[in-house]
């Protein structure tokens, strides 16, 4: 490589981490929605679960998207995300995490948009399924559509299947 594209690389590079310093984290009142969604489908989890294979690359990439969210660069953590749906398009858990930083950010359609995206085709069951209608009823609520915010807390009923006897 020339020396030219070598000082260029390194002044982009620059540019990019100074522009990701710069970067306020998320207000304190729109981090605790993404709870609003995990913590109750967590406890709510007794029922039958599914949870497909995944891509190591995939994991790394959610992994740090994860360090990202909680350090407050809910910016890096959306690119991040961005970068792993490239490598698995229709993987729900990707598709709800996703739908979870746009509630963080206060991106309500997109919110709704992955979350559902990640119902269409995830699991009909379980604790994703119970993200997915919270995470629908929140950016629903957010945009003043109660109606339909309704609708979507009356699906959470249906995502609890409790697994058989034997198991």
């Amino acid at each position: 490589m020339s020396r030219y594209w070598q000082t260029v690389s390194v002044l982009a590079l620059g540019a990019l981490l100074a522009a990701c310093a710069a970067q306020p984290p998320a207000p304190v009142e729109d981090r605790s929605v993404a709870e609003e969604v995990r913590a109750p489908a967590a406890e709510q989890a007794s029922g039958l679960q599914v949870y497909p294979l995944r891509n190591p690359a995939v994991t790394e990439l959610a992994d740090a998207a994860g360090a990202a969210e909680n350090a407050g660069d809910l910016d890096r953590a959306t690119i991040l995300l961005e970068r792993a749906l490239r490598i698995e398009p229709r993987d729900p858990e990707l598709l709800q995490y996703m739908a979870e930083v746009q509630l963080e950010k206060g991106v309500w359609d997109q919110a709704e948009n992955y979350a559902s995206r990640s119902f269409d085709v995830g699991p009909r069951v379980g604790e994703l399924c119970q993200r997915n209608w919270r995470t629908i009823a929140l950016a629903r609520e957010r945009q003043g559509r109660d109606d339909a915010a309704r609708r979507a807390r009356e699906r959470l009923a249906q995502c609890q299947v409790e697994a058989p006897e034997r198991f």
